[in-house]
C-alpha cells in the first residue's frame, strides 16, 4: 500500500485539465480534523476518516413499566409494588441484527445526538428491563396511582461526513467534507425515572409522569370508582402495551430483513472478468511513500494484506476499478485483483464487525463488494476508501509486512486510513 521505477502516477477516475489542477503537495500529511462539519475543510490525512452528523432528533416520554394502584385508608404508607412491562427501549445504530453498538462512529453518532437534545443518553448497546420489576413507594394519602419506571426516548437519522476534493468557484480544487455512504437511524434513551401519580397531580407536558398519568385513564369510570387496596387494571395502559410491543416486533422484523440480504460469503471460482466493466488502468494500492500495499490473498480464508511488490507478487498487487459510477464527486467501484480475479469484499459474517478483516470473492452484484473512494485534489493521488455496504472505512492497525486491512467504522483517525492508488 512499491513500484517500478518507472510506474506513473495518475488520479483515480475522470481526469481533469491541467488549469484546473492544484498543485500537488509534497509536504507531510497535516492531523487529522478534530471535528467535522457539512462543507468545512479537511485534509488529506482525512481521506480513510468518517465522522457522523446529526439530521434530525426526536425526543418522547416512554413508560417502560406500569402498574395501576389503589390505596385506601388502611393501607397507606411504604409498599412495594410490581411493575408490569410496558415497552421494552433498546439501543441501536443503524440497521444491525445482532443490536450490537460497535465501534466509534456509532458512540460518537450517540454522542452528538445527545448533545443536540441537551440529554444525556445511553452510548453502548443496552435495553430498559424485559422483566417485571418493584417499585418502592411511599403513599402518604389514600387514593387511585400510577406506579412507573420510564424514560426519555431519544429517536433520529444521521449522515456520514466524508473528506472529498471539491472544485471551487475560481476552478481551483480543494479537500470539504461532504455526505457520503453510510447514512442510517438511531435509538437511544435517558437515565430511567421512577415514580408514582395521582390523576389530580398537576405534571409538565410532555414529561415521563404525564406519560404515565395519561395511563391511568384519568375521567374514565375505572379512575372514578372505589376500589379494594391493590392493583387496578386500566385498559388504557392494556392497549398501550400491545401497540408497543407490535411496534417493536416490527422494528426487529425489519432489521432482521436487511440482515437477510447479506450474502453468505461463497468460496467458488472467480468471475470471468468479462462479468465486468473495468476500466483500462491497473493501480497499487499504496501506503503513501512506503513500499507496502494492498496483496490480495492467495490462500482460501485470508485477508488482504500488507505486502511488498516483487517478482513473487504474482499481480495479486494490482487491483482495477470496476462498473465505474461518480456521484457529487464520489467515486463508486468494485475493486477487482489481477493476482486472483475476484473483487475485494467485507465478509457478511462481519459486516457489522469493527476490525472485520477485508478479503476478495468471486465478483458479483452485492453492495458488500462495492467501494467509495474519496480523492484529494487533482494532481495527489491519495484516497480513502470506503465499503457501501458498512459504511467502515478500510485502514490497518500498524505499518508492518502482513498486516491486515480492516476495516473501521470511523476510519483510522490517526491518517494511516489514507492510501495511494498508483497506475502501474
Amino acid at each position: 500500500m512499491a513500484c517500478a521505477a518507472s510506474a506513473a502516477v495518475a488520479t483515480v477516475g475522470l481526469a481533469v485539465p491541467p488549469a484546473a489542477a492544484a498543485p500537488a503537495g509534497t509536504a507531510a500529511a497535516p492531523a487529522v480534523s478534530a471535528d467535522a462539519e457539512p462543507g468545512g475543510a479537511c485534509t488529506a490525512a482525512d481521506l480513510g476518516t468518517r465522522h457522523p452528523y446529526i439530521k434530525t432528533t426526536e425526543v418522547t416520554p416512554v413508560i417502560t413499566h406500569f402498574k395501576g394502584w389503589y390505596v385506601t385508608e388502611g393501607s397507606t404508607g411504604t409498599q412495594k409494588v410490581t411493575t408490569t412491562v410496558q415497552t421494552v427501549v433498546k439501543v441501536t445504530v443503524g440497521a444491525n441484527a445482532s443490536g450490537n453498538v460497535e465501534g466509534a462512529f456509532p458512540q460518537l453518532a450517540l454522542t452528538k445526538a445527545g448533545a443536540t437534545v441537551g440529554l444525556n443518553v445511553q452510548l453502548e448497546y443496552t435495553s430498559t428491563n424485559t422483566a417485571a420489576t418493584e417499585v418502592t413507594w411511599n403513599f402518604a394519602s389514600p387514593g387511585y396511582y400510577g406506579l412507573y419506571k420510564g424514560t426519555k426516548k431519544v429517536t433520529g437519522t444521521y449522515g456520514s461526513l466524508n473528506c472529498n476534493r471539491a472544485q471551487q468557484a475560481d476552478g481551483s480544487w480543494a479537500l470539504k467534507w461532504v455526505e457520503g455512504g453510510g447514512a442510517g437511524s438511531f435509538t437511544t434513551f435517558t437515565t430511567l425515572e421512577e415514580g408514582a401519580v395521582r390523576c389530580e397531580d398537576a405534571v409538565p407536558a410532555d414529561s415521563i409522569m404525564r406519560k404515565a398519568q395519561d395511563l391511568l385513564d384519568c375521567g374514565s369510570a375505572l379512575a372514578t370508582a372505589t376500589h379494594p387496596a391493590g392493583e387496578v387494571t386500566s385498559a388504557k395502559a392494556a392497549e398501550a402495551r400491545k401497540a408497543a410491543q407490535a411496534e417493536q416486533a416490527a422494528a426487529e422484523r425489519a432489521v432482521g430483513a436487511r440482515t437477510a440480504q447479506a450474502p453468505a460469503n461463497p468460496a467458488p471460482a472467480p468471475a470471468p472478468l468479462a462479468a465486468l466493466n473495468c476500466q483500462a488502468a491497473v493501480y497499487k494500492i499504496d501506503v503513501p511513500g512506503k513500499p507496502l500495499n494492498w496483496s490480495a490473498p492467495l490462500l482460501p480464508g485470508d485477508g488482504i494484506r500488507l505486502r511488498e511488490s516483487n517478482f513473487l507478487s504474482a499481480h495479486l498487487d494490482n487491483w482495477k476499478l470496476c462498473n465505474v459510477t461518480e456521484s457529487n464527486g464520489v467515486v463508486e467501484a468494485s475493486l477487482w485483483n489481477w493476482g486472483n480475479g475476484g473483487c475485494a469484499t467485507v465478509p457478511a459474517a462481519a459486516a457489522n464487525q469493527e476490525l472485520g478483516v477485508l478479503t476478495t470473492a468471486s465478483c458479483v452484484e452485492d453492495d458488500l463488494q462495492r467501494f467509495y473512494i474519496y480523492r484529494d485534489v487533482p494532481g495527489s493521488t491519495k484516497v480513502g476508501i470506503q465499503n457501501k455496504y458498512s459504511g467502515s472505512m478500510a485502514g490497518h492497525d500498524r505499518y508492518a509486512d502482513g498486516e491486515q486491512i480492516r476495516q473501521y467504522s470511523s476510519g483510522r483517525q490517526n491518517g494511516t486510513g489514507t492510501y495511494t492508488m498508483t497506475v502501474v
